[in-house]
């Protein structure tokens, strides 16, 4: 019986994601993950076909570990879509290298916001808007994005240091731009109702 690998895939996918969370995508190679690890890169190569499968998975791990960040202390948020924006934000802040490798790479594919929005996850969201405002779910797509731009625009600032965090500013701005979305949506009703 061959000897159990003392390197698993759990391992490596582990280390890539501290690594990248840490240094930056930029810095997830073979040479440098191996050297975390304390291995040659004979075990990478082993438990999986290429590099780009690494950080394939180091991408799902990414992005599992954004889904927890955003969702923590939504259900007792006042308002959950702009908690929901705040923590998109504050992960922005905290987390700059994980934002940048989720959101500022390739790493999407052929996902676009059209896609995004449609999601399990998001559509969730959209369906809590649309109830607590009482829209249609369209308009509450609607709003949500305006949410989103203003947020992810904040986070990528946050994320590049291209200025500094100021939770109240935040709050302040995103809840503007819900805001702002639903009162375009009211006034359009109304002149459509003339």
């Amino acid at each position: 019986m061959p000897p159990k690998p003392k390197v698993t895939r759990d391992d490596i996918v582990a280390a890539a994601f501290e690594l990248v969370r840490k240094q930056g995508h930029e810095q997830l190679n073979t040479r440098k993950l191996a050297s975390e690890l304390g291995c040659s890169t004979q075990p990478l190569l082993y438990w999986f076909d290429s590099m780009e499968d690494i950080r394939r998975e180091t991408y799902a791990a990414a992005d599992g570990f954004h889904t927890v960040f955003l969702m923590e202390g939504i259900g007792q948020a006042d308002d959950p879509l702009l908690a929901l924006g705040i923590n998109y934000v504050r992960f922005g802040f905290e987390e700059p290298n994980l934002f940048r490798f989720l959101f500022q790479t390739d790493g999407l594919g052929a996902q676009d916001i059209e896609a995004l929005l449609d999601g399990p996850d998001l559509g969730q969201m959209i369906g809590i808007v649309a109830q607590e405002v009482g829209i249609a779910q369209s308009d509450a797509r609607a709003v949500f994005l305006s949410l989103f731009i203003a947020a992810h625009g904040y986070a990528s600032l946050l994320a590049n240091n291209a200025i500094s965090f100021d939770g109240q500013i935040v709050s302040m701005a995103l809840t503007s731009a819900y805001r702002g979305a639903i009162a375009q949506l009211e006034e359009k009703d109304h002149e459509a109702a003339r």
